[in-house]
């Protein structure tokens, strides 16, 4: 029998109108086996103010396995007009955690988004009420917010004006959390618990610090930036350090470096994964 762990996904984002009814029931199942307080209605309500997600499906039989829902919204911040890519409500079968797939998809798609309005400044909105959700903006965007050391009013606008237009009046301003109740979804005490060791993390720590009741379902909204500009302070940088800066190991060419640069780059890493799930 083959280990289900060994299972190969794929991620393919759908447009809301593409999402059947059996899809729906699917996601729904994969979700309560992850969130406590959960309901149907509440679920496709959620769905219905997104414009699609991306499923996760297993490649033997397009079996749902997890998701992430997304959004796609335009507004007025200090006087500017921004846009915004929203992450909802985000789960993966717990054989699959460590799998990337939903990541590669992701960011293809943000990619896109920014391509289409390229002079528009774009952002990654997303509520946390897991550290492994932080972690993913924490440890990929050079610009964000909450940030431990880096104060930026700008982005905390955005945090602010996005939070009252889609949850309005959840805001607790001085807090910045979200706060929906004793009976919003959480995540089951099991699944991503903040150990003593991993406390030890800056990141982890800092996204408690903000976050207290996290695991009574409070959301911390965070920004990052996410146009072609922060795609370009990425992924230049790591280039230039290595070509640059000739390796220490053995020599190689200045093409060779480049590619290695771009391989081990946070988006570099999620193109190739995008890559293999389409090849299988």
């Amino acid at each position: 029998m083959s280990n289900p762990s060994k299972a190969k996904i794929y991620t393919r984002y759908q447009a809301l109108n593409n999402i059947t009814v059996q899809d729906i029931r699917d996601m729904f199942k994969v979700f309560c086996r992850y969130y406590d307080n959960v309901a149907l209605d509440q679920f496709v309500t959620d769905l219905g103010k997104k414009t699609g997600a991306f499923i996760v499906r297993r490649q033997r039989d397009d079996a749902i396995v997890g998701f992430s829902t997304f959004g796609v919204y335009r507004m007025q911040v200090d006087g500017k007009e921004i846009k915004g890519v929203f992450s909802g409500d985000t789960v993966l079968e717990k054989e699959h955690w460590g799998n990337r797939a939903i990541n590669a998809a992701f960011v293809k798609r943000v990619l896109w988004e920014a391509i289409k309005n390229p002079l528009t400044p774009q952002y990654w909105f997303l509520i946390s009420k897991g550290y492994k959700t932080f972690l993913l903006l924490s440890r990929n965007f050079p610009e964000y917010y909450p940030h431990p050391t880096q104060k930026n009013d700008h982005l905390k606008h955005i945090a602010e004006t996005y939070c009252e237009t889609l949850f309005p009046g959840k805001l607790d301003k001085e807090s910045m959390v979200l706060d929906f109740g004793d009976g919003y979804n959480c995540l089951k005490g099991d699944v991503t618990p903040i150990t003593r060791e991993l406390r030890q993390q800056a990141d982890i720590a800092f996204f408690e610090k903000c976050n207290p009741q996290w695991e009574r379902g409070t959301e911390l909204p965070c920004v990052g930036r996410a146009d072609l500009k922060a795609f370009f302070q990425v992924i230049i940088p790591q280039l230039w350090k290595v070509l640059v800066k000739p390796s220490r190991a053995r020599p190689e060419t200045v093409r060779q470096r480049a590619g290695a640069a771009w391989a081990d780059s946070s988006f570099g890493k999620a193109v190739a994964r995008h890559r293999d799930a389409l090849l299988g």
